[in-house]
């Protein structure tokens, strides 16, 4: 990626059902690490000394799914909550947030059981309505101030630095109904408001901030399939790429607030965490599978990866989707280019990517605008 600044690479790997442990480091200290714990986690508690030194060990959540109380202290309702409650046939068990691990009152035992593991940092998020139900015109909730300002002084009392994510897909319910929450450029100027009223009251103590989570899959799976919050259907590259471009934007205004206004006294850190899957040809002597599996990447990885090192998106994509791919102006892709200063990678599974040829009239989706077909089985006939 010539051109591209330099950003620290954090791997965030889900490696426990109860919490998302992520470690950092070089590619030989993390096979070091895996074997070691292939050969410890079956007679050995999993803790710190697991990893080599150098690594960060830590824990991950997100607000909405592990703070509960959420219709108490003045906390306002998110997409999720009313996602929940409305599509109930999309949740497994039918269950909701309302109560969830019960962070919001149990944190304090939380804190204790990270320390008794000997984990070097959190990832959490705040939950974006719990700190302002509505806009900033609409008033700060100071018992969500006080919560997020008690968690993060106990964590920091007890060795674990705090590391915070703004948006891990709770917008606020207020937005939603007020002009549809990420299909408008408005959230822009909140999504700044918001991380503004948070690099002010926090930022003294948190030197690791991360403006979205996952942009891709609130995106996709809240917009096209409907199978996250807010629930909307739509056609792949219609509501999908609006919410994306505005997660961008949202991102780049955050960004470039703090770098110019907290950055150079608080002395933190702000990246974004993305996740991708990696994409390998169905057929390995394929040349055509070849290109399916690197255009694969960038519909994946690269619509959030471009822009924030580019400005731009991804060649193949404006190519494929054409006007149907929002653009950035000058100025925009002037915010966006390196506006990072890590990159945080959540990475779950690998798939095989066979070329797909888009038929005349086809109707456009995901696959048929990246010309892909993704797998996770490999068929193949064994010759003897």
């Amino acid at each position: 990626m010539a051109g591209s600044p330099f950003v620290s690479v954090f791997l965030f790997g889900y490696l426990a059902a109860a919490a998302g442990l992520f470690i950092t480091g070089n590619a030989e200290a993390a096979a070091a690490a895996a074997d070691g714990v292939h050969r410890q986690h079956i007679t050995s508690s999993f803790n710190r000394s697991s990893f080599p030194k150098g690594f960060i060990f830590g824990a991950g959540s997100a607000a909405y799914q592990s703070e509960g109380a959420a219709h108490m202290d003045g906390r306002g309702a998110s997409v999720w909550d009313n996602f929940t409650r409305e599509h109930r046939d999309k949740i497994w068990d039918h269950s909701n947030g309302d109560v969830a691990d019960d962070f919001y009152h149990r944190y304090a035992e939380d804190i204790k059981l990270m320390k008794k593991m000997g984990l070097d940092s959190f990832r959490f998020s705040i939950s974006w309505p719990r700190l302002l139900p509505r806009k900033l015109s609409g008033g700060v909730n100071p018992l969500g101030v006080k919560f997020y300002n008690r968690l993060i002084d106990d964590l920091l009392v007890n060795g674990i630095k705090p590391f915070v994510t703004l948006f891990h897909w709770d917008l606020p319910q207020a937005l939603e109904d007020e002009y549809s929450g990420f299909l408008s450029s408005k959230v822009v100027d909140d999504f700044r408001d918001y991380a503004d009223l948070s690099f002010k009251l926090f930022g003294d103590r948190v030197k690791k901030w991360c403006t979205l989570n996952e942009p891709y899959s609130y995106s996709i799976n809240g917009y096209n399939g409907g199978s996250f919050a807010p629930g909307h259907c739509s056609r792949y590259m219609g509501n999908c790429t609006v919410v994306a471009h505005n997660l961008l934007l949202s991102h780049a205004a955050a960004v470039r607030l703090y770098k110019s206004k907290y950055q150079p006294t608080q002395k933190g850190e702000i990246g974004v965490t993305i996740v991708t899957n990696w994409f390998v040809p169905k057929s390995p002597k394929s040349a055509a599978d070849k290109e399916a599996a690197g255009r694969a990447i960038d519909f994946f990885f690269g619509w959030y990866v471009s822009p924030i090192t580019y400005g731009e998106y991804p060649a193949s994509m404006r190519r494929l989707v054409g006007d149907r791919l929002p653009k950035f102006t000058p100025e925009q892709s002037r915010m966006l280019r390196g506006s990072l200063d890590f990159l945080g990678v959540n990475y779950y599974t690998t798939n095989f990517a066979a070329h797909n040829p888009v038929l005349h009239g086809a109707n456009t989706s995901y696959n048929a605008d990246s010309q892909t077909i993704l797998t996770s089985t490999y068929t193949y006939l064994l010759h003897i």
